[in-house]
């Protein structure tokens, strides 16, 4: 590897550099849009076929319509596939991330009663129909099958799908349909993409429509949901990997270094940043990239180098914490860390992040995977007001309301006021002395 980590300095950046330091690869998706725009017309006027060309097209898959949707038989082939040590991680993270959508779900029915005989609350129900959203290309990820579909299990979605790109031989990863069936989905559909969000988004004879789609994909599915959105809900901006490592001095630069690539090595299109107040860590974070870099696959050295040394990533030198936190603000990364000896000190300090990894024992690889906290979170500055997955986002709730008769009197001699002011007369007279006559 030639080239340098970049290394950013705060106080010497101008307003300008400082606003592109935080930019995101979908930031602007307007080019993506017009990619995407005659596929999804293309889905919507040839169905199945058009998904079993674009298989072929962008996954190398020859496939027939007839394949599209994941058989029996290959999920029974995936279980003798996967070995007993994945399994069994794959039933451990299932358990913790199941235990903590759980504890999220709310009960059927609030009710409080806000003025003497007037009650109001209300009542929750599960969405109709989802699709979960597994990417492929550049690996494969039961972790996002487990963090997709546990939550819409949890909350009751009566259909819950998932749709995922097909490998090249036309068959989907052995351990995305074991996670499948350890969350409770038998209905999984070979395809991803723009394509997929387009085929969810308007329904083929073989895949339903789905009144909302969820999960993180590329920006050319992030661009299909965007412009689909009329026709389903595109669920919370989950884009490509993004995270702040901050460090203090209590920890050393070797160990940032670590923690900053983890989410660098999803692609080359994630953004990474070590923010730090030590110009010692600073140093000591990058000296230590290139050792742990040879310890890499030369695909993940690949994507983690092209976003550390290029303008979406790299190291970050602020004058102080205040400096370095209002930047980690602005920012709103989808995850953020904590490496200190007393990380809790700075929890107060931060208001906009998808999550929170609090110490050096708490790696956003455990997060990702095996913690139980929804790891499907908002990209691209959401963070500043959109929550990370969780059951609330596969629920609605309805306002329930009931008033007594000896309720009634006060509540209607307010809302005539109200109604009069603002001149609704079938309002007024609804709560008015014409309706005793009729009660």
């Amino acid at each position: 590897m030639t080239n340098e980590v970049s290394f950013w300095q705060l106080d010497q950046l101008s307003a300008q550099q400082r606003t592109q330091l935080l930019q995101r690869t979908e930031s602007d998706l307007s080019s993506y849009m017009a990619q995407v725009q005659p596929i999804i017309d293309d889905v919507r006027q040839r169905g199945d076929m058009a998904l079993v060309d674009y298989a072929e097209r962008f996954d190398g898959a020859v496939i027939s319509r007839d394949d599209l949707r994941v058989s029996e038989a290959e999920f029974e082939a995936a279980r003798a596939q996967v070995d007993e040590e994945t399994y069994e991680a794959i039933c451990y993270a299932a358990d913790n991330i199941r235990r903590y959508h759980q504890a999220q779900k709310p009960g059927e029915m609030t009710l409080q009663e806000v003025r003497s005989g007037a009650f109001v609350g209300e009542r929750f129900l599960p969405i109709p129909s989802v699709a979960c959203y597994v990417p492929r290309g550049k690996g494969s990820f039961p972790s996002v099958v487990l963090m997709n579909a546990i939550p819409a299990v949890v909350a009751g979605v009566p259909r819950a799908i998932i749709v995922t790109p097909p490998g090249p031989d036309g068959s989907v990863d052995a351990a995305t349909l074991v996670a499948a069936k350890e969350a409770g989905i038998t209905e999984i559909y070979k395809c991803g993409g723009a394509q997929a969000v387009a085929a969810v988004a308007y329904g083929t004879d073989t895949l339903p429509r789905c009144s909302k789609i969820i999960g993180p994909g590329s920006p050319w599915m992030v661009a299909a949901k965007r412009l689909l959105a009329d026709r389903l809900d595109p669920g919370i901006p989950a884009g490509p990997s993004e995270s702040i490592v901050f460090a203090d001095s209590t920890v050393g630069g070797a160990l940032a270094a670590l923690d900053l690539l983890i989410e660098a090595e999803h692609g080359p299109d994630s953004s990474a940043y070590l923010v730090t107040t030590s110009r010692e860590v600073a140093e000591a974070a990058i000296a230590a990239l290139p050792e742990h870099w040879a310890d890499m696959s030369e695909q993940r050295v690949e994507f983690s180098s092209t976003v550390l040394c290029g303008p979406m990533g790299g190291v970050v030198l602020a004058e102080d914490n205040d400096s370095a936190f209002d930047f980690i603000n602005d920012y709103a990364p989808e995850h953020l860390q904590i490496l200190s000896t007393d990380a809790w000190q700075y929890l107060g300090r931060i208001h906009n992040a998808g999550e929170v990894l609090l110490g050096p024992h708490a790696p956003s690889t455990l997060g990702n995977f095996v913690l139980g906290c929804n790891a499907v979170l908002p990209t691209s500055g959401a963070a500043a007001t959109v929550s990370p997955l969780s059951v609330h986002d596969f629920m609605k709730f309805m306002s329930v309301a009931y008033v007594t008769e000896g309720g009634y009197p006060q509540l209607a001699k307010q809302a005539e006021r109200l109604a009069t002011y603002e001149g609704f007369d079938a309002h007024a007279a609804a709560v008015s002395e014409k309706r005793k006559r009729y009660l």
